[in-house]
């Protein structure tokens, strides 16, 4: 390890001794838990998900003993943990006030992510905040199995998620362009009373920006996701090369929380693990909700998105072709208005909500965008003369 000064070499242990308190304190209220619970299916994967947190502890332990630092030979911070796991609430409420607690873990541990550099500790946060991101999703699944509300909840989310491929790239891009060049048409054309020439010029000027700009955008996120997608199998395949059990081990919970009996969970785990590649992938699937179907293809993505922007961004500067002055302004706002609420209805389709709200709320949106920087413009005008 790189040589560092005293103060900072402190505040590390600090940090480190933290990181195992956080665990033995996990594994203490997964503990109680399990001793507590009488569903023998939850009591089994609270069991699991307890050593899952010793584990970790023990990893921390390990690095301090490394560093020349004691651990404390007994956890003393069972407290909020225990009491939590003992609470006269019912058990959606527990779980969720767990599920909380771990995503305020994972984000304490990604935050120290990139602030460490030293390459074993580095490896241990790897490690501990993918066993953390799956532990999050038991939980969910755990609350949606008590809650009907809840299943619906994760069922959409899939569905929304399935749905909100290069589909999903087109209607928003649709809707940006529309948004963008509307404002800057209005703005425009207040300033210029209407005058098609300005309005035009402006318009496709900004319908070009637009476009290309949401072309790179869509481009770079699908890229990125896949990056991220292909980053996260990497770490999965040195954890099971690693630790090949604790991966079966963990693909049989995710197989046990869907209502396969414990035998035959594991043997459907035992059976995929004789085919890594595909156990790495289903396992990616079940823990981080990622599949490699459902990344967008980049040069797609940047396809529908810059050409469904220039669309939008085309329908409002429309009637400046053929008409001027207030004529065209009025076309224009009418013909924007019903894109408005056009699109606002096809966004329906990748969220729960109902098409005539959406549709409506992207009208009045559009409305009060125009309407204020056709006001603007005005002014503006009124200036420049």
């Amino acid at each position: 390890m790189v040589k560092v000064s005293p103060q900072i070499e402190n505040e590390l242990l600090t940090l480190l001794r933290h990181n195992w308190e956080l665990e033995m304190d996990g594994y203490a209220m997964y503990s109680a838990l399990a001793e507590r619970d009488r569903v023998p299916e939850r009591k089994t994967i609270f069991r699991k998900m307890a050593e899952m947190e010793r584990r970790h502890a023990e990893q921390w332990a390990k690095k301090l003993q490394e560093m020349g630092a004691d651990v404390p030979e007994e956890h003393k911070g069972e407290k909020h943990s225990v009491h939590l796991a003992f609470s006269a609430g019912n058990i959606q409420q527990i779980i969720l006030a767990i599920e909380a607690e771990e995503r305020r873990d994972i984000a304490n541990y990604l935050q120290q992510m990139q602030q460490i550099e030293e390459e074993t500790i580095a490896s241990i946060l790897r490690e501990v905040v993918l066993d953390e991101f799956a532990q999050a999703r038991i939980l969910r699944r755990l609350y949606a199995q008590s809650s009907p509300r809840s299943v619906l909840d994760f069922l959409l989310s899939k569905e929304r998620r399935a749905t909100g491929s290069w589909i999903g790239d087109a209607v928003y891009g649709v809707n940006d362009g529309l948004g963008a060049i509307f404002g800057i048409v209005s703005g425009v054309s207040g300033a210029t009373l209407g005058n098609s020439k300005y309005v035009l010029l402006a318009g496709l000027a900004g319908m070009i920006a637009s476009a290309f700009s949401m072309g790179a955008g869509a481009y770079l996120s699908a890229k990125s996701e896949r990056e991220i997608y292909e980053a996260e199998m990497h770490r999965e395949k040195e954890a099971y090369e690693a630790h090949p059990e604790e991966a079966k081990e963990e693909l049989a919970i995710f197989y046990q929380l869907k209502g396969i009996p414990e035998k035959d969970a594991i043997k459907i785990a035992e059976y995929l693990a004789a085919k890594p590649e595909q156990f790495l992938r289903t396992l990616a699937s079940e823990k981080l909700n990622l599949t490699d179907e459902a990344l967008s293809n980049p040069i797609i993505s940047a396809l529908s998105g810059m050409l469904s922007t220039a669309v939008g961004a085309f329908i409002p500067i429309i009637p400046f072709f053929f008409l001027t002055g207030y004529t065209a302004v009025i076309v224009a706002a009418i013909v924007s208005m019903a894109a408005h609420f056009a699109v606002g209805a096809a966004k329906s389709l990748l969220t729960v909500r109902p098409w005539w709200s959406s549709g409506l709320e992207m009208t009045i949106v559009g409305a009060l965008e125009g309407l204020i920087t056709y006001i603007i413009g005005i002014g503006l005008g009124h200036v420049g003369a």
